[in-house]
This record gives structure tokens, sequence and C-alpha cells, in this order.
């Protein structure tokens, strides 16, 4: 059963799985994270001659059926699919035994956009042929809801079931909702991640006009350029992250392998517009997470930035680090963005980037920024460039921050026996 008493137990990462544009489990992923190595490319799946935009990172070779049923599989959008397909592999991965003495005592809640962008398929069968003619589980295909649905489902799992969006900030926002659901005492353990794909004509359309992707298509490698001079836009990306997140008490009954604690979490919301972002906003969310981790500045060894290779984002976030750690602790603490290489997985990057930060401490070594070649002024801290390096890390942040002004940020420790 849940623990009732202490609503302040500590919480532990426990499982991990991912899959995106560079590796679909987490050995792939930080076999080319952290040497470097490109996810983004020409896109595939459909044609783009006539966009403005014409690069992502794609999961290129994923197979459903390796996770579900051909017919569930059928029945379920690629996000969710993906998201399944990640948190299998962090339920294996962490051993937790779901069986009629469990089940009602783990959850699930994922962060997710949905299958927003595809709707439009639908509708044009609907006004070209007729209601007869509409897909009927537009919802259970579709809808936001059913990554955690899927997961819970297939997985017999009764605790709470979970989605959230707040835009580019939902895969860190996520960790904070978990946090707090575990230490509340409603569950022992929860799946949690991001799970996004979003790449589709009509998001590439609507973003590439917004002037909030990069149009170079012609260098497809050389596209996310986070924190460098010439940057021009972020690169949309699929794909998940999950972990499990688990009470102290129960990780210990069980006797887990534990990969690292989470600390603690910040929020906060810009309040100015609808696009820019806004350095007193981000740096209140730093802040925050620093201070209910109980977590000085100077304690710091990496923070994996949002990093997103926008000429707005990455000076903004450049300006918060500052105000938050101080001058000083910013310059000397590296950072790193992991969209360098697999591009922007909107609702589910800080799910995937919280696993490169695990890894990170896990092997003491940062995964590189890849791309810098033209320094930036106004983008001067240590941003780890081109090549990666050994760095013992105990202490790490994450950085996400949504389009519209939603900020998380989460603390990490990693885990010592």
């Amino acid at each position: 059963m849940p623990n009732q008493n202490n609503i302040r137990e500590k919480v532990f990462i426990t499982g991990i799985g991912t899959v995106n544009p560079i590796g679909e489990n987490p050995i792939d992923f930080w076999d080319n994270l952290s040497q470097g190595i490109n996810g983004i490319d020409l896109v595939s799946v459909f044609n783009v001659d006539d966009l403005p935009v014409r690069i992502a990172g794609e999961v290129k070779e994923f197979k459903p059926e390796n996770y579900l049923e051909k017919k569930v599989a059928r029945r379920t959008g690629r996000f969710a699919q993906l998201g399944f397909a990640a948190a299998a592999q962090a339920i294996e991965d962490s051993g937790y035994i779901i069986n009629n003495s469990t089940r009602d005592n783990i959850g699930v809640i994922i962060a997710t956009s949905g299958d927003a962008f595809n709707m439009g398929t639908e509708w044009d069968k609907l006004t070209q042929h007729g209601a007869n003619r509409v897909d009927p589980f537009i919802i259970t295909r579709m809808s936001q809801h059913m990554a955690a649905a899927r997961i819970g489902r297939e997985f017999g799992i009764r605790g709470p079931n979970t989605t959230i969006n707040t835009a580019c900030a939902s895969g860190t926002d996520v960790f904070g909702h978990a946090l707090n659901i575990i230490q509340n005492g409603q569950a022992d353990a929860l799946v949690v991640g991001g799970a996004e794909s979003m790449i589709s004509r009509l998001s590439l359309a609507s973003m590439g006009r917004l002037g909030a992707l990069s149009k170079n298509y012609q260098n497809p490698t050389t596209a996310s350029r986070p924190f460098d001079m010439s940057r021009d836009g972020f690169i949309l990306g699929e794909g998940a992250g999950v972990v499990i997140l688990e009470s102290e008490s129960s990780a210990k009954k069980r006797k887990a392998k534990v990969y690292a604690e989470l600390l603690g979490m910040g929020w906060s919301f810009d309040a100015t517009d609808d696009t820019a972002p806004d350095p007193d906003g981000q740096s209140l969310a730093i802040s925050r997470a620093l201070q209910h981790s109980n977590i000085g500045a100077e304690q710091v060894d990496y923070i994996n930035a949002h990093g997103t290779s926008t000429q707005f984002n990455d000076k903004t976030e450049t300006k918060a680090i500052k105000l938050a750690l101080g001058e000083k602790n910013a310059y000397q603490t590296p950072i790193s963005s992991t969209k360098s290489m697999i591009g922007h997985l909107a609702a589910a990057a800080g799910s995937v980037e919280i696993i490169a930060t695990i890894l990170s401490m896990q092997n003491n070594f940062i995964p590189p920024t890849i791309n810098y070649e033209h320094p930036d002024p106004d983008c001067d801290l240590d941003v780890v460039p081109v090549t990666g390096r050994d760095h013992g890390i105990n202490i790490a942040i994450s950085n996400s921050f949504g389009l519209g002004g939603q900020n998380a940020c989460l603390v990490l420790k990693k885990f010592s026996s």
C-alpha cells in the first residue's frame, strides 16, 4: 500500500525507456548521444516539396507490433505507440512486477499533445464523403489521454492515470505532478514521461509560417544549432521518454536498482507574450527548483538546457541561468542541448532530456551541443560545443520552457548506495 504517513518520502528513478531519432532504447540512445550523432534529416513519410520546412527528427524504423498486438496497434495513434514502447522498456528495466497485489498502487502520467495535427484527414473525409466514412475510433486513436490510457490498459495498471500538456514544458512538468502524487501517498510508483509525434504537413506549414522552425533543409544535419550565432529555428522531432518513479520505501522493499533521486521541482509562467520567452519567468522556475531541492547554485554540476536553436530562446535561457545561479556559478557550470541531435520533441522533450541527464550522471560524461561553430556573445556560457566531455555529475538540473510562457525545471541527484 502507498505510504500515507511520510508525505515527504524520497522519490527515486528505478527504470528508464526511450524511443527517439537516435535510439530506440536507452543503450543505443546513449551511444549515439555521447558521440554527437545527428538524427535530423529530410522528412521521409510524406511529400514536403511545397512546404517551407522539409526536415525533422523522425523515428525511422519503429515497429509498434514489437510492443503491441497488431489490432491494438492499429487503434493506437503513433504518439501513443511510441509512449507505450518507452513505457514497456522502463517497466522491464525497473523489474517492477505488475500483478494483482501491486496494480492498484502504480499509476501512469504522460505528457503529450496527442494527434491534433493529424485530425485534418478525418475532417476531409467528413466534408467530402459524409459521416459514414469517418473513423469511429478517432477518440481512441488520437485523443491526448490515450498514451496514458494505452499503457494503463495493456499492463493492467489501476492507480492514477493522468495526461499533462503545458506546451514544450510538459515533459518536465509531468515529473513534478508525479512527485506530488507519490509523496501525497496516492501511489507507490508511477510510469512517468512524455510521448509525441507531431511531424505532419500541417505542423510544418503552420510552425514554419510562425517562424519557429529552421528552413535550412539544404543542410539538415547541421540545421539544429543551439546557442550558435547562425541558429535559425528549431527542428521538430518525435519520440518518447518514460521512467519509473518510485517511493524510497517501495524501491527498498523490492531491492530495486536506483538511477537517481528526484530532489525537487520548480514552475513558473512568464505572463508576458504568446510566443516570446521571458528571462525573469524562466529564472523563477530554476530558482524555485533549487529552493525546493535545498540545493545551492554552486552545487549544480550540469544543466541539460532547453536549448531549442531559436534566436530568442537561447539568449533568453542564457540570461535566465545567469539570473538563477548568479553569473559566477553560471559561467562555471557546463550546459548542453540534446535538441542539437534529435530536434525538439515538444511535449516529450523534457522527458527524453531527463533520461539523457540520468545517463550523463551514470557515465560521468556530458553529451555535446553539436553544430556549434559561431560563438554568440549573448549565449556565452559553457555549452560543451561539438565534442562531449568527461565530467563528474552529482547534481543536475533540466530546463523546459514552453512556447507561451509555461516553465518547468527539475533537480536530480545521482544515487549512491
